[in-house]
């Protein structure tokens, strides 16, 4: 196979050394200055063999682009600089070519950049594989999955603005072509206690913030959310709300295209929104203390509302939700008892339930995209691995999740070693080279420790929470010092070797771990390791309608009930440790170490402390000492001969023999002792980095030799070709100025002959104009002369016609007068007597066709409110307002054809409100301009309500609103449902719409009202009759911001009803029948109404009177 021309560049063009392996001396400074020189220069992949470490720069470089990607493609891993592209590159090759399954580990503390490089791996994997529009989408679906499993299971810490707060191991599988046809994720230990409670300067989960900032009005309004994080008890504890790295509305929306993209239903989308908004409404549920009369703590939930709204969202009775938080139950003997939660027990009932639904909603979530994106059929396929989980943790207090992470680094450091030692010793063998024994720190006796059944930390952990009693921390610890007291690498200060250690609290024990010692506080430990919830919740949330809660509530149904105990989370924790071991050693493992190099997320600052420590813990110069313990550097024997070829005359400038000779001859060349050199069957192996160092010392000498013959070569050449180049170009230029010229000579000469005859062409061309303008002008002469002719004559003719016309008019005007005179002489007794009557009926007649006419042409328009009338004359002021009043009715009639039946009955409901409002009531002008609605809760289509109508008969529903209800006895407000329908009046509870009771139309005998401004009215029913138990409380008051409708429709279903009007009584007092009492109702002036609740209104109760005041 051919060799690039940039073999071996790892030990070109870089910044300090690219691969550790081959530092000299090898100490933890040398690597430690090694990494820090090259993170200055941006080179922030460093290679260990074959493992990659990378710091975190904190910036963004230039470095995958798709052009850094085609360069990377299909290239040997040391033919580049260290990038993770080249890890990954080797990884899809050897699992595509050589079918060998691939794992990719990458490990690290938060902030080093883990979830940053297992993208940068997928942008690869996505890149290099194939194209088509089934490989395109399982590619979008892989690629999409991050951002959502980011938004649910990523949070601010003080470390990392991005920082997974779960486990994650993704297997991509591809076909037999090395396309992605699907893939499956599996998760571990997701921080589900950061969703009750955060450190200060931290986050909640991302996806809280983005739903709050992203959703539009609406979706908040339908999960009865409001914008503003301040408003949620589980957002607002830590000071921390806005990051400015962070975009909470975009991701929002990324995420939802996210999950659009991988399939999610759209009602699976609602029904996550829906319990994301039930984790944030619970948080504000809060309790009050209550002594029982037993003597026994209980509680109350002074926030009913929250409660309410989780409810609806869940679709779960308000009262069971309460009960289940405030109550649980104990089985005794066969028996079940309620016991009431003290107020602190109900508040870790209710973070237990909200770190339940959240991180199984977490679980789902992952199964769902699992489902997506798995392979849809059956085929053999190569799998292509990528775990990113948690680094070692070591914080100021350490507890049950940092046990439980340094656990699994632990294990992951096991088959990190053997796996590398078990590599080494491979190709040892293959190249029959002899494999020298290599000392390194083995922690499986750690691992055993903590995982070792019946004697292991977590199996004497279980035992405790199985063991019936006061079980607690200290029970715990007590039981470990007695367990655990003779091995090495555990520490407590109950022991007599650690009494002196006051660095030791008394209640937590310390493990040596490899990374080095951790101390562990036993606080939570029972609880955390329980992971229970009780029975109480699971049920309550099983019974609710919600589709996907009651799928992650299986345990709830009762049908199922189970007394078997639910696993450990410490044990589930080890299975899933185990089972991903097994599938790390079935892969080929590949390495990605990630380094964060300071605290403060900056760029291009590297703080040297906090990189030793992780430099420890990771375990990297264990690493490094395992690769150097043998040969620090080998390679295949064609590239290494290609690179050094020049340092042997018998092998420069090309060698067709054995290449293990030509090899020989360079080693001769060189002088290096034979115990620094050793052949195996495909490579060279050598011992000391310096012995490279010196050949690439010496080939870059020989290379500047070589530089330099070959520029003096190429310089002659060019030198020369240059002056051949100068003399062809100097024939062309003379043949080129030959022909310019005489074509130059040309142009001039045929531009002087059309000159020549330009000018010929106009002088004849002159003279034709001017033969040809002597014509037109004597025909232009000829023209004028006719006309003058022409004009004499027309003259002449006109006087001529003008003389007879006028003799004609003076024979006309003769004759007529003398007519007249002749018709004057004739009538002249009779016309004084009969002229004067017939002129003036002539003027009248006149005026009264104008005045008929004037009103037609200037008639209002069709609206019954237009009251706009043409001007008359006083004359006829009669018959233009009779006129009018017929016009009036005229489009009245007209007006009315055009109404509905519905919207009569409307226009009857408010002249009926005129009748009996108008200058009666002082807010009656205020509901003149407002259209009765009747049905102001949208009544009609509540299923409730259609129960109660089956029950009671109702026909036609009239009104429907919340009113405001006075007790009779003592005055007191309370909001009721108030039904009109057009036979009874039904008073309902609004918020269990439960009928309290129903009061037939008929019954009604009086309305009372005031003339004020309160919006209040008494209903006065007839006595009651045989016993009739419908009237027997008496008569009742209510108040609405629209009582004006109230009475006006219940008035006129009375009247439907009996054909009666009932009495609609308007005064400032009035007399009631509350019962069998009789009480003067007095209403004062100055009350403003019930718009705001109980606010604006007084009302007492004395013996027989009732005030309504202002209070």
């Amino acid at each position: 196979m051919a060799l690039h021309q940039g073999a071996l560049a790892i030990l070109e063009n870089n910044v300090g050394v690219s691969d550790a392996v081959l530092l000299d001396p090898m100490t933890e400074e040398a690597f430690l200055e090694n990494l820090q020189t090259r993170f200055k220069h941006n080179q922030i992949y460093t290679y260990i063999g074959t493992v990659v470490v990378s710091v975190n720069p904190y910036q963004n470089l230039p470095l995958y682009t798709p052009d850094v990607i085609d360069e990377y493609r299909s290239r040997n891993i040391y033919e580049l600089p260290p990038h993770i592209y080249a890890i990954s590159d080797e990884a899809y090759r050897s699992m595509r070519d050589r079918n060998l399954d691939q794992c990719v580990i990458i490990s690290g503390e938060s902030g080093a950049g883990k979830t940053e490089a297992s993208k940068v791996i997928m942008q690869y994997v996505a890149q290099v594989s194939g194209k088509g529009r089934e490989i395109d989408r399982v590619k979008e679906q892989l690629l999409q999955s991050n951002p959502v499993l980011e938004a649910f299971g990523n949070a601010k810490t003080l470390r990392n603005d991005n920082s997974s707060r779960f486990g994650k191991y993704m297997d991509i599988e591809f076909d037999f072509k090395g396309d992605p046809i699907g893939g499956v994720i599996t998760n571990y230990l997701l921080e589900k206690s950061r969703v009750a409670s955060q450190t200060p300067g931290e986050r909640n989960f991302h996806i809280f913030y983005q739903l709050l900032a992203g959703a539009d009005s609406t979706l908040l309004e339908s999960l009865k959310l409001s914008s503003k994080p301040d408003d949620y008890g589980f957002l607002n504890k830590s000071g921390c709300i806005k990051v400015d790295t962070i975009d909470d509305a975009a991701n929002f929306n990324a995420v939802k295209v996210g999950m659009e993209v991988i399939g999610f239903y759209r009602d699976e989308i609602s029904q996550v929104f829906q319990l994301i908004a039930s984790v944030l409404k619970l948080g504000n549920v809060k309790f009050v203390h209550r002594s029982n009369p037993d003597g026994t703590d209980g509680c109350d939930i002074n926030s009913g509302q929250e409660v309410s709204d989780v409810a609806q969202l869940l679709g779960c009775p308000a009262k069971d939700l309460t009960s289940a938080l405030t109550q649980r139950t104990v089985e005794v003997k066969r028996e079940k008892v309620k016991t009431d939660f003290s107020e602190e027990g109900a508040t870790y009932a209710r973070d237990a339930l909200c770190k339940a639904i959240y991180s199984r909603l977490f679980s789902w979530l992952v199964e769902r995209i699992n489902d997506s994106i798995k392979v849809k059929h059956e085929q053999k396929t190569k799998v292509m691995g990528v775990l990113d989980i948690y680094g070692f943790e070591v914080f100021k207090t350490n507890n049950f999740e940092q046990f439980i992470i340094n656990y699994c680094n632990e294990k992951l450091q096991q088959i990190f070693i053997e796996l590398t030692l078990k590599e080494e010793q491979e190709e040892y063998i293959r190249e029959s080279i002899e494999w020298i024994h290599v000392d390194y720190f083995n922690n499986a006796v750690i691992c055993d420790l903590i995982e070792k059944n019946n004697v292991g930390i977590l199996a004497l952990l279980d035992e405790q929470c199985l063991l019936p009693g006061n079980v607690t921390d200290k029970t715990f610890l007590e039981k470990l010092n007695q367990k655990c007291k003779d091995h090495p690498h555990y520490e407590s200060r109950a022991l007599r070797k650690n009494q002196s250690d006051r660095t030791l609290p008394h209640d937590a024990f310390r493990l040596k771990h490899y990374a080095g010692s951790v101390t562990y506080k036993v606080d939570g430990f029972i609880d955390k390791n329980n992971d229970l919830l009780y029975r109480d919740l699971s049920q309550a949330m099983y019974a609710c309608n919600h589709k996907l809660i009651r799928k992650l509530f299986p345990e709830g149904n009762p049908s199922q009930k189970s007394l078997k105990r639910p696993p450990t989370a410490g044990s589930q924790f080890k299975v899933s440790v185990q089972a991903l071991m097994k599938n790390l050693l079935s892969k080929n493992p590949n390495y990605i170490r990630c380094v964060k190099p300071n605290d403060d997320k900056s760029a291009g600052v590297l703080d040297l402390d906090i990189v030793k420590h992780q430099v420890r813990y990771l375990g990297l110069m264990e690493n490094i000492r395992v690769k150097r313990a043998g040969y620090a550097f080998r390679q295949v024997y064609a590239q290494f001969l290609y690179r050094y070829k020049m340092l042997a005359d018998e092998t420069w400038p090309s060698w067709s023999g054995d290449a293990v000779e030509g090899i020989k001859y360079i080693i001769a060349n060189q002088g290096i002792p034979d115990d620094e050199i050793a052949f195996g069957k495909s490579k060279i192996f050598i011992r000391n980095p310096k012995t490279l160092f010196d050949l690439e010392g010496q080939r870059r000498e020989r290379m500047h030799f070589l530089a330099t013959l070959i520029q003096k070569v190429w310089r002659g050449r060019v030198k020369r070709q240059h002056f051949l180049l100068m003399k062809r170009s100097q024939v062309i230029i003379s043949s080129r100025f030959r022909g310019y010229w005489g074509q130059k000579q040309y142009k001039r000469k045929k531009q002087a002959t059309l000159v020549l005859q330009c000018g010929t062409r106009r002088w004849k061309a002159r003279k034709v104009l001017a033969e040809l303008k002597y014509q037109r002008r004597l025909l232009l002469a000829a023209i004028f002369c006719q006309k003058l002719r022409r004009g004499v004559q027309a003259r002449k003719l006109l006087a001529e016609l003008k003389l007879q016309k006028r003799m004609e008019w003076a024979v006309t005007v003769i004759h007529k007068y003398y007519m007249g005179w002749k018709v004057r002489k004739n009538y002249k007794p009779k016309f004084r007597r009969i002229a004067g009557p017939k002129v003036a009926r002539f003027f009248v007649t006149a005026l009264k066709r104008k005045f008929l006419f004037d009103v037609r042409d200037n008639l209002p328009s069709l609206s019954p409110v237009d009251n706009k009338w043409p001007t008359s004359p006083k004359m006829y002021k009669d018959a233009s307002d009779q006129l009018q009043v017929l016009h009036h009715r005229w489009r009245c009639r007209k007006y009315r054809k055009k109404l509905s039946e519905f919207q009569k009955y409307t226009l009857r409901e408010k002249l009926t409100a005129s009748a009996l409002f108008k200058d009666k009531k002082v807010i009656y002008p205020e509901s003149v301009p407002i259209p009765f609605k009747g049905d102001y809760l949208d009544l009609r289509g509540d299923l409730k309500w259609k129960k109660i109508q089956s029950i009671t008969s109702e026909i036609n529903l009239v009104f429907a609103d919340l009113v405001y209800k006075v007790n009779r006895n003592d005055g007191k407000i309370v909001q009721q449902l108030l039904v009109v329908s057009s036979q009874a009046l039904l008073v309902i509870d609004h918020k269990t719409m439960i009928l309290k009771y129903r009061i037939p139309i008929e019954y009604i005998d009086k309305i009372s009202l005031s003339p004020y401004q309160d919006k209040l009215a008494v209903f006065h029913l007839k006595k009651p009759q045989n016993g009739d138990n419908f009237a027997k409380k008496g008569d009742f008051i209510i108040g609405n911001e629209h009582i004006i409708e109230i009475v006006t429709k219940a008035a006129l279903c009375v009247r439907n009803q009996t054909n009666n009007m009932p009495e609609i009584h308007v005064g400032p007092q009035c007399n009631g029948q509350f019962g069998n009492t009789s009480v003067q109702v007095s209403f004062q002036q100055g009350v403003k109404g019930l718009e705001t609740g109980l606010a604006g209104v007084k009302v007492t109760r004395k013996k027989k009177m009732m005030l309504i005041s202002e209070p």
